[in-house]
Parts: structure tokens; C-alpha cells; sequence
């Protein structure tokens, strides 16, 4: 079910204050393309698999140094699965906040307050309310 256009805009506006107020996150998120390595997960897999392979054979033979070899590359194999394409998505901007820092869609109505400074100006009272 498609968003109505006010809540198009409200999440619009929340993305841009987020970008425009949490650069930190921005940064360690913006990082990642989202879409997952097929090659890089049939490869973990298979070094996974053959982690275990030489798990149970450790187990097996009771060598518990071949055991080990085999967990280490169990764990090996599924760090490769799980990490993200190094390729990354080209279109994506170097710096996002750059995109969200234009100003909103006009509405006909004066700009006020964004929804975050609402809600931080709303979280701050409470504090100072709970506090006092």
C-alpha cells in the first residue's frame, strides 16, 4: 500500500533530519550498498561447509587441533557470507547528507519547526520535568 503524500513528506522530512542531525550514523550506515554478494555468499557457504567437514572430523579422530582449524574456518566461511559486496552501489552520492540538506517541499504554509525538533524539544521537557 502506497504512502499518502503527507506521510511521503513526513518521512522525507524525518530522513533529512536524521542525515542533517546524526552524522555519525550516517556515516557508518551510508557505508554499505544493502544488496548482498551472491558470489561472496556461495563462497562462504562452501568454506563454511567445509569447516564443519574438518569439525567433525576433529571430533571423529579426537584431535582436538584439527577440531579447531575446522571452527576457525566454519567461522571464516561465514564472516565471508555474511559481509557486504566491496563493489557498492555507484550511484549513490559520496556524502547523503548533501541530498537531504535541501529545504522541504513547499506546502503554501510558513516553514516551522521540523517533526525531530518537535520531538527533541518534546524529549528534552520531559527530561527536564522528570529531573526537577
Amino acid at each position: 500500500m502506497p504512502l499518502s503524500e503527507q506521510e511521503q513528506r513526513l518521512l522525507d522530512e524525518m530522513e533529512r533530519n536524521l542525515y542533517r542531525n546524526d552524522a555519525d550514523f550516517v556515516s557508518t550506515v551510508g557505508g554499505r550498498s544493502g544488496k548482498p554478494s551472491y558470489r561472496g555468499i556461495a563462497i562462504g557457504v562452501l568454506v563454511a561447509l567445509l569447516g564443519v567437514a574438518g569439525l567433525v572430523l576433529g571430533v571423529i579422530l579426537r584431535v582436538p587441533l584439527v577440531g579447531i582449524i575446522g571452527f576457525a574456518v566454519m567461522l571464516a566461511g561465514v564472516m565471508i557470507a555474511i559481509s557486504p559486496s566491496k563493489g557498492g552501489s555507484k550511484s549513490a552520492p559520496r556524502d547523503a547528507r548533501d541530498i537531504y540538506s535541501a529545504p522541504s517541499r513547499s506546502t503554501g504554509k510558513p516553514s516551522s519547526a521540523g517533526f525531530m525538533d518537535k520531538l527533541n524539544s518534546r524529549w528534552e521537557r520531559r527530561q527536564d520535568d522528570g529531573n526537577g
